[in-house]
Order: C-alpha cells, then structure tokens, then sequence
C-alpha cells in the first residue's frame, strides 16, 4: 500500500507541476478572451424557456444519480459517444466512479444544450459551443488521478512507481515544451524514416531540392515536383517504407523532385509569402526544368503547399513561364468561407499586433502551430496521453506519424501574419485581384491546369466541403476524390495496406453534399485513382536517368538532407 506521508507528498508535486504545464498550455492554443469558458459565454443575451426546462431537468437527473450511488434509485444510465474510449475500463462500472462517470456525460449533456438555447449569433454560439467542449474534454474525470479508477488501480499494483514515473515523464515535456506522443527513442530521421535514396542536388536559404534515385528501367519523360507543407517536415511524405507515398510513387516510374523547406531562424524571419513563392517554388521548378531537360512538370502538392503552388501559378503565367503540366492538390483550403474549428484559436487581435511589427520580421514557433492543431482533438492528441503518459507512468508505443506530428518547423513572422489575414480572414484567395504576389495580381480563377483535387472526409484541418468549393474556382478539367479517414491518415494510405475507401463522382455538382449522395465508392487507397489520372499528363517512358543531378546541379548530398534533420529545442 502507498504510505499516505509518500502519496500526499507526491499530489502536492503533482499539483505543482500539472499547474505549470496547464499554464503553458492555455498561453499556447487560446486566443485572447477565450482561454476560460465564461469569457466564451460572455456574449450570452439570455437564454430561451427551453434553456430554463434543460436546466431544471438536470438538476433532477443529478439527485437521481445520487439516490442511484447509496442505492435508492434506478434511474437511465448515459452512454458515451461512438468511438469514446475514456470509460472503456471495466472499473468505471464501480459504484464512485460510475457516479463520477455519469455525472460527467451528464453535465456534458446539459452544458451542451444549454449552448444550443443561446439567443446569440451563428458565428457566436459555434465558438460557445467550441470551447464549451475544449472545456468538457479538460475536466473529464478519466484525466485526474484522484477519479480515474485505472490510474488508483495501477498506483496500488505498482506501489505507487507508476505516479513517480508519470512525474519525470510530466517535468520532461514541461522542459520540452510539448507532449510526448510516442517513443522517440525508436526514429531517426535518414536512418528509419525519410530512407528513400536520393541526393540534394539544390539548396538556398529556404529549401533543400531532393531527387530521388529510380527504381525503375524506364521512367515516364514528365518529371514530378513535390511541395509538402511548410508547416511540418516534409518526410509525411516518406515515413517507413512501407507507408512511404514517395517511395510509392518513384515505383510508378515517375522521376520525382521533392522541396524539403528549412525550418525558419532568426535571421530568415524577414521572408514573406512571395519569397516562398519566389525562392522556394518557382525557383525549385527551375531547378527540376533544367536537371530533367523537360519544359513542363507535374506538380503534387499538400496542405498550405498547395496554396503556395495555386498562388505560384498566375505569377508564372503573367511571366509567361507554362511549366505546369498539371496540378493536384491534397487537403488545401482555397475558398476560406468555412475553414473549421481552426477559425476559434485565430484572434484578430492577435493578427493585427503582428501586422504592426510585420516589417522587423520575426519567428513563429512551430510548437505553438502544433498545439494548436492538437487542440482541434484535444481528447485524441492532448488528454490521451496526459493520463497514459503523466497519470499512468507509460511510455506510448513507436508510431511514425506522431514522431513527425511532434518534429515541428518554424515559420516567418511576416509570411504566417499574411497567410492569417489574407486567407482565414480576408478570404483573398476566392477574390480575383484582390492582392498581388511578386508584382503580379492574384487571380486563381484563371487556373486552366488539369487538376486533381483530394480532400479526406474527416479532416479536422481542410474540411472537406471547404476542399470541395475549389471546383468552382478553377477553370480547367478538374477531378475530385474523397477519401475516408482525416488529414494525414486519410492521405498517407497505402496501396499495399488495402485500407479504407475512397468516393469519386464525374460529376462536380455546387453543392458538395449533392455531390457525396451521388458518388461512388471504392475500396482501397485513393492513390490508384490519382496514378491513373496522372499516368496520361506524364509523357512516354523513357529510359531511367543513371545519374542524379545534372553537370550545372551537382549532387551536395544524399537524401533526405541537413534541413528536415534539425529539430527545435
């Protein structure tokens, strides 16, 4: 048994260091005024008779939950969502903590509907509404020690190691600045991820040129440039082999480029948007033209590197460069009127201090840009590991993807500050003209390109319908295909693994939803369908190119490179 000197001792550390930790983690992903949820009720006018009835019938159904725990009462037991894994333990069902358990669905419930009875504006009761659930997610009783029955159980099996361990793995991360989602131990960047061989035939101050070696004897003669967001490593693209889409798409034949971007430092916080437009994917598609001896290119692109690649496009052709073979984009946001839960963490405030100080430049960390997408599933990519990893003492299983997850780049002050204003807040993109990159005047609406365009239906990050309205932007022949799954699962989805499905419809209706009842669904990766699309833009085979680079373009050294290996402190 734990000595109660020992573990009252312990819950006094624990309170300490879990205060620290909240601290930093509130700073981090809440805009101003809504770090606390009656900031968020604050524009509450009143609330309808509805409300009034809800709230009495919760203060009924609460005393029953009382009589129930001593016994003198038999009242409907709630359940938790589909897919809600907090209470699946069988300890849950004992009497206190199944009181715990149920009080907690309860007030989920009632708090909820009372959000839904608010006399307030649309925009005003989503984000009630929003935060009303970061609120719940955060005071479950799973995620503290005192009520989640698993955790007493493994302090007393352990004799009380599990919460010291739990201890040293919390001032860890509070040092790290970030939760541990997985073994780190067991990933090295070029060792057992990002192993595609190639070589960095091409590197300035913003990005690194990757070629990859072919695996084929013959190639298609239509070179392939990859542009991977910005935000993350570009090794998304290349984790294991096994689960690798580069890897996969060098088997297909095509000779493929790919833009490793820098993570920013101080000395290149002064780069704005048309410098990565300028230094990073014009000067990238250059480089690929002259190694490949080809005019033109496909270009496939993810998340905010689509939207470097979509506002690339105009500039080339007022300069009359026709390079673009064709285009796909996956996961990319080019009509903003609806972008998700992400619009309630982005502050206007906070975007226009920033616009204030644009011009002295200035980094954005890529640990804030990561809690904030964490946020967005708080329950999955915060809490889960708050009670695994702190309150369990366990270090969570090797997984690729978290380890990238976690291996976040920064950005420029002025390129991240526009982004924000003129794409979530201004909604620029889906206005022709209406703000100019590298002297040119944007117009996507003049994008003549084959396009293909792949969106994942349960993205937290792109949702798809938002995915889906740059069908009536975009001028040329277009496909689009839906895949099941979110934002990166979704889209790194094996051929070999044969998972999930995928939804295609020929027929690109306005509404997006008439669009999904009328569309067919296939099984496996939507990566076949991209391959048969992409197979007629990429020209005849030829034979494999025996050297990579180019006499201009020497080798510098072997893939996956010096940039995507630096970490942040």
């Amino acid at each position: 048994m734990l000595q109660s000197t020992s573990l009252e001792s312990f819950f006094l550390q624990f309170n300490e260091a879990n205060q620290k930790w909240w601290q930093s983690w509130v700073n981090a992903v809440a805009p101003a005024g809504a770090a606390a949820l009656p900031s968020g009720l604050a524009p509450v006018q009143g609330l309808s008779t509805e409300a009034f009835e809800t709230h009495s019938l919760y203060y009924q159904q609460q005393l029953d939950l009382w009589l129930q725990l001593i016994g003198a009462g038999n009242g409907q037991k709630l359940e938790p969502e589909k897919g809600d894994r907090r209470f699946a333990a069988p300890e849950w069902e004992l009497p206190l903590f199944s009181f715990f358990k149920q009080s907690y669905l309860l007030t989920s419930k009632w708090l909820t509907q009372m959000v839904d009875h608010v006399h307030a504006d649309d925009d005003t009761k989503a984000r009630m509404a929003f935060f009303a659930r970061q609120y719940l997610d955060a005071v479950s009783p799973a995620n503290f020690a005192v009520t989640n029955p698993e955790v007493l159980a493994l302090a007393i099996d352990t004799r009380g190691e599990s919460l010291n361990e739990g201890m040293k793995k919390l001032l860890e991360d509070i040092q790290k600045g970030t939760i541990t989602m997985t073994d780190e131990s067991q990933f090295v960047v070029g060792e057992n991820l990002a192993v595609t061989p190639g070589q960095v035939v091409f590197e300035n101050e913003l990005f690194q040129l990757l070629q990859y070696a072919p695996t084929t004897g013959d190639v298609y003669e239509t070179p392939l440039l990859i542009v991977p967001p910005c935000v993350n490593k570009y090794y998304i693209m290349d984790l294991k082999p096994e689960n690798s889409m580069v890897r996969w798409v060098v088997g297909e034949g095509h000779t493929t480029f790919l833009v490793s971007w820098k993570s920013v430092t101080p000395e290149l916080g002064h780069l704005k948007w048309d410098d990565y437009v300028e230094k990073g994917v014009l000067a990238a598609a250059d480089v690929v033209r002259q190694i490949s001896k080809r005019e033109k290119m496909n270009v496939l692109s993810f998340c905010i590197g689509g939207e470097l690649v979509s506002t690339a496009v105009p500039v080339m052709q007022a300069r009359g460069q026709d390079w673009f073979e064709s285009l796909t984009l996956m996961t990319v946001i080019i009509d903003h009127t609806e972008p998700g839960d992400i619009k309630h963490f982005l502050d206007p405030a906070v975007v226009a201090s920033r616009e204030l100080v644009i011009d002295k430049g200035g980094v954005i960390s890529g640990k804030e840009l990561a809690r904030t997408f964490a946020a967005l599933r708080a329950n999955d990519l915060v809490w889960n590991y708050v009670v695994n990893n702190y309150l369990k003492g366990k270090t969570p299983p090797p997984f690729d993807l978290l380890y990238w997850n976690n291996d976040s780049a920064n950005l420029a002050l002025p390129m991240h500050t526009w982004f924000l204003r003129n794409m979530y807040f201004d909604n620029n993109l889906a206005k022709p003209g209406s703000f100019s990159l590298c002297g040119v005047p944007i117009d996507l609406t003049a994008i003549t390109l084959p396009t293909y365009v792949f969106a994942a239906r349960e993205d937290h990050i792109v949702p798809w319908t938002s995915a889906y309205r740059t069908t009536g932007i975009f001028q040329g022949p277009l496909r689009f295909v839906l895949g099941a799954s979110g934002h990166i699962a979704g889209t790194i989805n094996p051929v070999s693994a044969n998972k999930r499905n995928y939804w295609v419809n020929d027929r690109l209706d306005a509404d997006p939803q008439a669009w999904f009842e009328a569309a067919e669904s296939r099984p496996g990766s939507w990566w076949q369908d991209w391959a048969e699309w992409l197979a007629p833009r990429a020209g005849q085979r030829v034979a494999a190119p025996k050297t990579l680079g180019s006499r201009q373009f020497k080798p510098i050294e072997p893939a996956p490179g010096r940039y995507v290996k630096e970490r942040l402190s």
